[in-house]
């Protein structure tokens, strides 16, 4: 999956470009040629795994230190995405679009399939602008991961789930990173100093002895909602892979039958399933 998210990316932004954050395990696990092509970018591997907001701010650091004036596209590397020239197309736009509104990071958002309470959701506001056909809007409230009763009150708002895919002017959002967690920040700031130093892989390692879990969409996003915008993300089927059932759901959605044994795994709720318990409880 980290090369269909390599993929997607090179289409947006020269290849080289990109920074990619690797847990210690796919170290351990992967080959020297897998990891050493250059073309793939700069490729750093996390000391250990802080949740998604250190993950996020580990890269940018790097890009605030090499090209400050940049604007970043964030890119989970656990999503199934199809058709990908639509999703390229409108990343594309995305990007387009912080040109004019530089203060916002934008999101996007898929309209939802049925109630899935592990993503977070986009309570849409008013309109902000338009990129070549794509709309923007502001967000009225982002909830991560919410109860039962939120889950089906944002639903029935047409709410938008929360694809994680971020388009930003890397100062705004080393700017979220300052407002929201000054304690973290500084620990990047210290790295940021320190690249192209002989003594960056040694603070790398330092900063990470007492860093916090710190969960990206709660501490940023939900904490900073009336800084985003939100771009919807139509015509194209995305899922969450992080979770083994869903990748069952997805080949189920689009008429694949699993080639490995699906026994192995707990009974997947479908949508219709999870559709009848909302409307019995």
């Amino acid at each position: 999956m980290l090369q269909h998210t390599w993929g997607r990316a090179n289409q947006i932004v020269w290849p080289r470009k990109k920074v990619t954050v690797l847990g210690r395990t796919h170290q351990q696990r992967s080959d020297s040629r897998f990891l050493g092509q250059s073309e793939e970018g700069t490729i750093i591997f996390q000391p250990r795994n802080c949740d998604t907001a250190p993950g996020v701010f580990l890269p940018l650091t790097y890009v605030k230190a090499w090209d400050p004036q940049s604007v970043v596209v964030i890119f989970p590397s656990d999503h199934f995405i199809f058709p990908e020239n639509q999703f390229v197309e409108t990343v594309r736009r995305a990007v387009r679009a912080v040109e004019f509104l530089r203060d916002r990071m934008i999101v996007l958002g898929v309209r939802p399939s049925h109630l899935e309470l592990d993503y977070g959701w986009i309570a849409l506001g008013e309109i902000l602008g338009w990129s070549e056909g794509s709309c923007i809007r502001s967000i009225q409230e982002f909830v991560e991961k919410p109860g039962s009763s939120d889950g089906v009150r944002l639903m029935n708002q047409g709410a938008l789930w929360n694809t994680l895919v971020l388009v930003a002017n890397v100062e705004t959002l080393w700017k979220a990173g300052w407002e929201c967690f000054p304690e973290v920040m500084d620990k990047f700031e210290q790295l940021r100093q320190s690249i192209g130093t002989p003594v960056e892989g040694s603070v790398l390692q330092t900063i990470y002895q007492d860093m916090p879990n710190c969960n990206f969409s709660r501490v940023v996003l939900q904490t900073l909602s009336k800084q985003l915008g939100v771009m919807e993300l139509e015509k194209v089927l995305w899922s969450d892979w992080g979770r083994p059932e869903r990748i069952i759901e997805t080949l189920q959605a689009v008429g694949i039958r699993p080639t490995f044994p699906t026994e192995i795994f707990k009974e997947v709720k479908t949508p219709a399933n999870l559709k009848a318990e909302v409307e019995v409880a």
